[in-house]
């Protein structure tokens, strides 16, 4: 998964089509996520598109890492965002990474429709929870 500084890089050459475009690419990119883990349990509530978010913790606390997925390409691309700022680190840390405020410079909410950015926050609160209750259960 590329960084979050480089798509955000790439994403300010970029304007509007192009914009969903690599949004949709950032999607593809994703690491599949088996439908088996594609559960109610991990469903984000609250998105008009379905979003699903897994946590896998790493052995020997090397990091959390995150497996997700969406029926919708934007709304995919926006997950990768979100898991882009912090995939493969320590529980810990993604649990006090302040993922909103990481995400501003991409102005989402005013380069995409409402009903695409409604469950960021959502995906954000999750992303974080899973990872507080892994860091609290590794203490």
């Amino acid at each position: 998964m590329r960084s979050l500084e480089d798509i955000l890089e790439e994403y300010e050459f970029l304007d509007g089509d192009e914009r969903y475009r690599l949004l949709i690419e950032l999607g593809r990119e994703l690491e599949p996520m088996p439908d088996a883990l594609k559960t109610d349990a991990t469903l984000v509530r609250g998105c008009s598109a379905s979003v699903w978010v897994y946590p896998v913790a790493q052995e020997g606390g090397a990091g959390l890492h995150f497996l997700a997925d969406s029926n919708a390409a934007i709304t995919k691309g926006i997950v990768a965002l979100v898991l882009a700022a912090v995939q493969d680190r320590p529980a810990a840390e993604v649990a006090k990474t302040d993922i909103a405020e990481r995400l501003a410079p991409f102005d989402l909410k005013n380069q995409l429709s409402s009903n695409r950015t409604q469950g960021v926050p959502n995906m954000i609160a999750l992303v974080r929870d899973h990872a507080a209750r892994l860091a609290a259960a590794a203490n």
